[in-house]
């Protein structure tokens, strides 16, 4: 009697190194496959073929989440205060904003669990398996190690698998590992440490079957596929706070710390030195903290970055995650994958080589436009015929799609495997004429024997087989080849020379050869005594803007690393020709040195190399962490689910829209609807300019509080009577957020923004510089503010007048300030300060409306306390606006000059 199978007998280890009859008996099927018994005892073990659901955290946790910031606690406070002070409408007012902030950041954050459920969809619906001796359709979920299942083209693999049969079987595992050419497999055992790409005698779950057939034994469902260890690791990566919540938190915290020490400061004062009423002296320092608390930093954050979020998206980049936005402009290193973002993902035929010359092509990817210099005779003629006619791929008119993920150029799409569709592109663009040639047999490409050949016949009745693949196996089967006078001897040296030198160039080569016959059929075994035409060079070439991009990223003090599952010599070749790495002996390291490495050994050597070959899910990670171990703030990009691991735990993960998984595409806070490296450049520079556009408008808000709070802190340390009341406080607050706050977003990028290094991380949004200069701000127009409410006074005028006046100077002197704020590296004397952001323009006409209303409108008079003012009454606020703006423009260039000294 069989004993019962147990969980440790349904786990192989590395299959892909054990020898069939070995792992039939480890996993105990016979040629018969499964019974219905065994699967059902199976399926209780090992569970169904389905990677498992996340833990989800409740939404309404998730949603709370979101008021777990400090700004948010200075925000609830203020709302705490208004309830206390009995003010209704402000407190529901300041509540709204913390309410529609959590629900911004609700909304665009779903990252991980997306991601896994992206991952989840990549697995086939239905299998075919050989159960108690018939082959049935069942669905893939019920597939259980042990099964027998069938491959035929254009299948998605259901599970892992160990081949035990394969037929000319080709696997695209691009979304996998990386590679742009399909797998060839061959069932063969492999070495025990050879990685995900180099296991030929595995199929792998969610990877598609492009050509021949083949069936295998399931040797890992669900979670203990391939694609389920790369689920646990985007699980198990982790992401990290941006720079900028990180800065926001520092900043919040001391924030706080100050206001609560200012008030307490202010209560003693008055209480000890003036022996205030204590109702009034609380009165004072509530009102205070009203003036003190930044309520609309939060909002003007988030709004802030959700313009940037739209201007981005008009440079085909759509953020997922606001906070992505700015931190783009602290990147510091950018982890790229080759195929697909630096490179087309589009064969290309670069050189061609007969032993008459050397034919260079122009053009890129699928379309047929290019030249082919110099021009060739005969030569080249017959290698571009094989070209054309031992050649299974074909090319269609693609049209541009109304939707933004097929939103393309109208150009050109193969069908067919890309090798074959670069040879067919050549073809065409040579003019290659097949002139009715018709084909009447052949022999398919198998990875035993490595070529492809066809037996065509021309119009006029002659007949030749033509014969494409690996320039060994050709030359092995070669006796002659095409010379400038027709057929001579074989040069195998020649031909062994110019294999090696295509080869350095990170080409892949492949050989055409042919044989003239008067037969009606052809086999492998009649391939013999061939005449040898040509070579072909063949490259997935860079995206030219690529290169380019490259070259500003590297201005800007961006280092470029290359990820790639490719081979080392093919990796090195592209990235020399995008200038990528400057010199011939670079380092490179592969996957495997890369595992014999500890974490360690891994960052000590991590800055060092900017390419990395035949890597793997778990490698990536490893990358990015040794990476941020030396404060650098990453950006990965990728367009595979083999990249969603190290797109969760980057700083910045980054999708391809276009070619990239969805699961890649949940993963990330950027995707491009382009596919293109270069937007990863303009975002950065996006990025960078919506940074330096937000420390503007925090350093510009901040005053408007400063101010506030100081006019009341010195009205109550001295004694005096108080030039601000609480509601007109909350006046200055709204109008100025609504008019003058978000006016500064949507300056246009400093000079020079790409060429400075990225910003440090760490630290508080605002330095401690900045904080001086803002406190300098906050005396001059607090100052100027007192100063016209004391001659408003001494002119005679009443109380409610004087406050009038004194609003109208902060709101005058923060117009002011923001012409200030718009160059707050340079001066802002020039006419540029003028032109450039149309908005400000349009929120200071709103500014100056709002501001005659609550001086006019008899409604807004007994709302707040305002009066009607005289010339004089305007004058005086607006003389003293211009005072604050030129002595501002002082603070600036001492500023300028102390920076130049240091």
């Amino acid at each position: 009697m069989t004993p019962p199978m147990l969980e440790a007998d349904l786990t192989v280890a590395a299959p892909h190194a054990r020898p069939i009859d070995d792992l039939r008996s480890a996993l105990r099927v016979d040629g018969d496959g499964l019974s219905a018994a065994d699967v059902a005892e199976r399926l209780e073990i090992a569970g169904p073929n389905l990677l498992p659901e996340p833990k989800r955290t409740p939404g309404w946790l998730r949603f709370l989440s979101h008021f777990n910031d400090t700004l948010i606690y200075i925000l609830l406070a203020a709302a705490a205060i208004k309830a206390v002070m009995g003010d209704w409408l402000d407190f529901w007012v300041i509540m709204a904003v913390a309410i529609i902030n959590a629900v911004i950041g609700y909304v665009q954050e779903g990252q991980a669990e997306k991601a896994l459920a992206g991952i989840r969809g990549m697995l086939s619906p239905e299998a075919t398996v050989l159960r108690d001796g018939r082959w049935a359709t069942v669905p893939a979920a019920d597939l259980v190690p042990g099964d027998i299942v069938r491959l035929m083209p254009g299948d998605k693999v259901p599970a892992d698998v160990r081949l035990v049969e394969a037929t000319q079987l080709r696997i695209d595992e691009a979304a996998l590992t990386g590679e742009s050419v399909p797998s060839s497999k061959d069932p063969a055992p492999v070495a025990h440490g050879a990685g995900v790409g180099d296991r030929a005698s595995m199929a792998f779950s969610g990877t598609i079957v492009t050509g021949g057939q083949g069936a295998g034994i399931v040797t890992g469902t669900g979670a203990a596929t391939e694609i389920g260890k790369i689920q646990a690791l985007v699980g198990e990566a982790g992401s990290l706070d941006t720079p900028l919540t990180i800065q926001l938190a520092s900043f919040g915290k001391k924030l706080t710390l100050v206001i609560l020490g200012m008030a307490l400061a202010m209560m003693v004062i008055g209480r000890y030195l003036h022996d205030m009423p204590l109702p009034d002296l609380v009165s004072a320092t509530i009102g205070f903290a009203v003036a003190a608390i930044p309520e609309g930093l939060p909002a003007l954050v988030t709004i802030t970055l959700a313009i940037g979020v739209q201007q981005m998206a008009r440079r085909h980049a759509i953020t997922r995650k606001l906070p992505a936005v700015e931190a783009l402009g602290s990147v510091t290193t950018v982890c790229s994958d080759k195929t697909g973002t630096l490179t087309k993902n589009e064969m290309t035929v670069r050189t061609m080589l007969t032993p008459v010359g050397r034919y260079e092509v122009s053009g890129l990817g699928y379309d047929p436009t290019g030249e082919i210099t110099p021009a060739g005779g005969s030569d080249l003629a017959a290698l571009l015929a094989v070209a054309d006619l031992c050649n299974d791929a074909s090319l269609e008119r693609v049209s541009a799609g109304a939707d933004v993920d097929s939103a393309r150029t109208l150009g050109w799409a193969l069908v067919g495997e890309p090798t074959e569709g670069a040879l067919k592109v050549v073809a065409m663009k040579g003019g290659s004429d097949a002139g009715g040639a018709r084909r009447i047999g052949v022999v398919p490409f198998d990875s035993a024997h490595k070529f492809m050949a066809t037996l065509n016949e021309s119009p006029d009745g002659s007949r030749a087989i033509l014969v494409k693949g690996a320039p060994d196996r050709l030359l092995d089967r070669a006796l002659t080849q095409r010379g400038a006078d027709g057929s001579e001897p074989l040069d195998r040296a020649f031909w062994e020379n110019a294999v090696d030198e295509l080869s350095g160039q990170g080409l892949r080569v492949l050989a055409a050869a042919r044989k003239p016959t008067r037969a009606d059929t052809v086999s492998a075994d009649e391939l013999i005594d061939l005449e040898l035409l040509g070579l072909w060079g063949i490259v997935d070439p860079p995206r030219p803007e690529a290169i380019e991009a490259i070259a500003d990223c590297h201005a800007a003090g961006i280092r470029v690393k290359m990820i790639t599952g490719d081979h080392a010599g093919t990796a090195m070749a592209i990235s020399r020709e995008m200038g990528l790495v400057s010199s011939d002996d670079a380092p490179v390291l592969t996957g495997a040195e890369l595992e014999a490495l500890s974490q360690e050994q891994l960052k000590g050597v991590v800055q060092g190399v900017d390419v990395f070959a035949r890597t793997s899910p778990e490698h990536k990670i490893r990358i990015v962490r040794a990476l941020q171990s030396h404060g650098e703030v990453v950006a990965m990009t990728g367009d595979g689910v083999n990249d969603a691991p190290a797109l969760t735990r980057a700083d910045i993960g980054i999708a391809m829209g276009i070619k990239g998984t969805e699961a890649t595409k949940e993963a990330a806070e950027i995707v491009l609807t382009d596919d293109n490296f270069a937007t990863i450049r303009s975002a950065i520079a996006e990025g960078r300019r919506i940074y330096d556009n937000l420390r503007k408008s925090v350093v510009f808000l901040l005053p408007t509080n400063g101010a506030q709070s100081l006019v009341i802190l010195v009205a109550v340390v001295f004694g005096l009577t108080l030039p601000l009341t609480p509601v007109q406080v909350l006046w200055v607050n709204m109008v100025t957020a609504i008019t003058l706050s978000l006016a500064l977003a949507y300056e246009p990028a400093e000079r020079g923004i790409m060429n400075r290094p990225p910003r440090p991380t760490g630290g508080s949004i605002v330095s401690m510089r900045e904080l001086g200069f803002i406190l300098a701000v906050s005396v001059l127009i607090g100052g100027a503010t007192l100063g016209v409410f004391a001659l408003a006074l001494a002119r005679g005028v009443d109380l409610d007048v004087a406050r009038t006046e004194a609003v109208a100077m902060l709101a005058f002197g923060q117009l002011a300030f923001l012409l200030n704020c718009r160059f707050l590296g340079r001066s802002s004397l020039t006419l540029d300060v003028l032109r450039g952001n149309r908005v400000i323009w349009w929120s200071a006409a709103a500014l100056l409306v709002l501001q005659a209303l609550y001086t006019y409108v008899p409604f807004l008079n007994d709302l707040f306390g305002s009066e009607p003012l005289d010339a004089v009454g305007w004058l005086m606020p607006i003389a003293a606006s211009v005072g604050v703006f030129f002595a501002v423009e002082g603070l600036k260039a001492l500023r300028r000059e102390r920076e130049a000294r240091v």
